[in-house]
């Protein structure tokens, strides 16, 4: 035996007995009979886990249905009582919730559909003596200026951009088209500033107040202290209708996706005039409008032929030119025009109840009258001083010998006075152009320079709308 080593017999182990990397003993369970023999609390185990799966898809149910109502209420807007009707809920998930402002309170917004020579300025007037109105001047002019030499129709999208801005009393979209390295906008630095009542009243300036209505002294205003632009928003805020008067937005339906915005309700105000009388003024006025002319000429449709009416006896001159400019805008004035009227005459559901048109003439012929209708429409009230202002500013003994200035004069007198200034050729020129604008308004065409000459005919009919 000596020589040969001693090997102990080998223990076999069962794999279950042992853990096979540290040689552990597992535990064994040896009561597992008795929890089978038990069935009374496997089922008891069993019963809860059924009702805590229950509660829980019950719970995830009544999640799910909450969430589908609210994603609803967010896309249609509810029907529960009138002040719903007449608004649209916004949820706060839409981006767009954040730039507009709270429909709790939501104004009146008027834009003045017009052209230059219409009269436009007085008319605005009626709307920036109203203690009640915040009141823009031509806003729009600051684009014409930035973007020129432009043409008309080219910019109207560019309009309709800042007018959907100031309609939210953003007036940051100023600065937008102001000089490379300028100074900040400021109050006074917005196209007719100086002559604006908001402007030039407290709280932006003690030069007058708002309440009192009267016309605003342009040396006065310009004493004014520069507000920022936004202190003038915090102003517009205070308002519950909203005016713009602009001159550039040459068609109404330019203006459909505002009109269609449910966080906006917008009306337009369309205020026109005899295209004969317009473009008497225009020639009157034709150095303080070279550059818009010049714009709205570049609008025209170069395909057509035209074939301008010339008085055989006449020669040229530097004058024929800005005339022929001052009565060629009136092509593409005119065309805007009807293509306003044809869509008044059938009006889409986005401009019916919308959409007033206001003849320069009748304004003048019955201000009091007139001025009625136009706040009735703008959802506003005339007090006696407006009337009064309405009335007087018509009124008055002479014409004006400066175009762009609002004053008192003999309204009726000057609405007719192109029959005794402009040329046969001058008048047919502009009827050819405008033909349609006039017969929907009820302007009637003249044939010879007697008719236009004879005031004791009148030449204004029934409108169409």
């Amino acid at each position: 035996m000596r020589g040969k080593q001693y090997h102990p017999p080998l223990k076999l182990t069962a794999p279950w007995e042992k853990d096979a990397g540290f040689g552990r003993k597992l535990k064994t369970y040896r009561n597992h009979t008795k929890i089978i023999a038990q069935p009374g609390l496997v089922m008891k185990v069993l019963r809860r886990k059924r009702i805590v799966l229950f509660m829980a898809y019950f719970l995830l149910l009544v999640l799910t249905m909450l969430n589908l109502a609210n994603y609803k209420w967010t896309k249609e807007p509810q029907q529960c009582n009138h002040q719903m009707r007449s608004t649209t809920y916004q949820g706060r998930s839409d981006i767009r919730f954040l730039y507009r402002p709270s429909l709790a309170k939501k104004r009146q917004l008027i834009y003045v559909l017009t052209t230059w020579r219409s009269g436009s300025s007085f008319f605005g007037e009626l709307f920036n003596q109203n203690p009640e109105v915040f009141f823009l001047y031509e806003p729009m002019w600051h684009i014409w200026q930035k973007l020129y030499p432009g043409d008309a129709v080219s910019l109207q999208g560019a309009a309709r951009d800042m007018l959907s801005s100031l309609y939210r009393c953003d007036l940051s979209v100023f600065q937008l088209y102001n000089s490379p390295g300028g100074k900040n906008f400021t109050s006074l630095g917005l196209f007719g500033a100086t002559l604006n009542k908001v402007v030039c009243s407290y709280p932006l300036c003690s030069a007058y107040r708002k309440e009192v209505v009267g016309m605003v002294d342009d040396k006065l205003c310009k004493k004014c202290p520069p507000q920022s632009l936004r202190l003038l928003e915090e102003e517009c805020l205070k308002y519950s209708t909203i005016v713009i008067k602009g001159v550039r937005i040459l068609d109404v339906n330019v203006l459909a996706p505002l009109m269609e915005d449910p966080s906006l309700d917008l009306k337009v105000i369309h205020l026109v005039r005899d295209p004969r009388a317009v473009a008497n003024s225009r020639i009157k006025s034709r150095h303080g409008l070279i550059r818009e002319n010049l714009q709205v000429v570049r609008s025209r449709d170069p395909k057509l032929r035209r074939i301008p009416f010339v008085d055989p006896g006449h020669k040229a001159n530097k004058k024929d030119g800005a005339d022929y400019h001052s009565i060629g805008a009136m092509e593409v004035i005119c065309d805007r025009t009807s293509r306003t009227l044809r869509t008044a005459l059938n009006p889409p559901s986005w401009l019916k109840g919308k959409y007033m048109a206001v003849r320069y003439e009748d304004l003048v012929e019955n201000p009091v009258k007139t001025l009625k209708n136009i706040y009735r429409f703008a959802n506003l009230t005339a007090n006696h001083d407006i009337e009064t202002f309405a009335l007087n500013m018509t009124s008055g003994s002479s014409s004006s010998s400066k175009p762009f200035i609002v004053s008192s004069r003999n309204a009726t007198q000057a609405a007719s006075a192109w029959r005794t200034v402009l040329s046969i050729q001058q008048i047919k020129q502009v009827e050819d152009y405008c033909h349609h604008a006039m017969s929907v308004l009820g302007y009637e065409r003249v044939r010879t320079a007697g008719e236009a000459k004879d005031l004791s005919k009148p030449l204004l009919t029934h409108s169409k709308l």
